[in-house]
């Protein structure tokens, strides 16, 4: 059994393509000597907000040994903030976080039927909506035609709006959509009441 001779790993061609900016992000924002901008408004803590040129404005933020932030690039002219970077973008974070934990998630829950669901079946299934609704989340409900069920249409309909009727009566959800035919479903889409 002879060895095979040793060879060094290929080596890749070399190309004249640009090298990507990995790692490196884009500033979110222009700070101090990166602010384009001839005159900005100047807002900040203990400053007497007003129109000055880009030096001027440089040299407020150096005397306070703060930075000079464009918060609004698109106003005109540019409105810049002096305060400490790193602080401001921590307050943002924070902002975004805040916002983040109050948005309301609408979560919507399934519930499906055949054309041919007894009557069971149904109270069944409307208490899982009823629990699904107190909760704050959508029920989206629906009858799947299977085959030649389809020629049961009718049948779903009066299913579904029997559905919808029960919990509309008791005051748990109100109809946001009517029964629709998408294909081999039939849906409707219920919310919750708001108390």
């Amino acid at each position: 059994m002879q060895k095979k001779p040793y060879s060094p790993k290929p080596t890749r061609p070399k190309t004249n393509k640009p090298r990507v900016n990995r790692g490196r992000r884009e500033a979110l924002h222009k700070i101090n000597g990166f602010i384009t901008a001839q005159e900005v408004r100047v807002v900040g803590e203990g400053i007497e907000s007003g129109v000055y040129s880009i030096s001027e404005a440089r040299k407020i933020a150096q005397a306070m040994e703060l930075d000079l932030v464009e918060i609004s690039p698109n106003a005109e002219p540019p409105v810049c903030k002096v305060v400490d970077y790193n602080k401001f973008l921590y307050e943002q974070k924070k902002k975004m976080k805040e916002l983040k934990a109050t948005a309301i998630v609408n979560e919507v829950k399934e519930i499906r039927f055949g054309p041919n669901t007894d009557e069971h079946d149904v109270d069944f299934k409307i208490k899982h909506a009823t629990k699904f609704l107190g909760e704050g989340a959508k029920v989206r409900a629906y009858v799947f035609f299977k085959g030649r069920t389809i020629i049961y249409k009718e049948r779903g309909y009066d299913l579904l709006m029997r559905f919808a009727n029960k919990l509309v009566e008791d005051g748990i959800a109100k109809l946001e959509s009517p029964p629709k035919q998408e294909g081999k479903k039939m849906i409707i889409l219920l919310g919750p009441v708001k108390k």
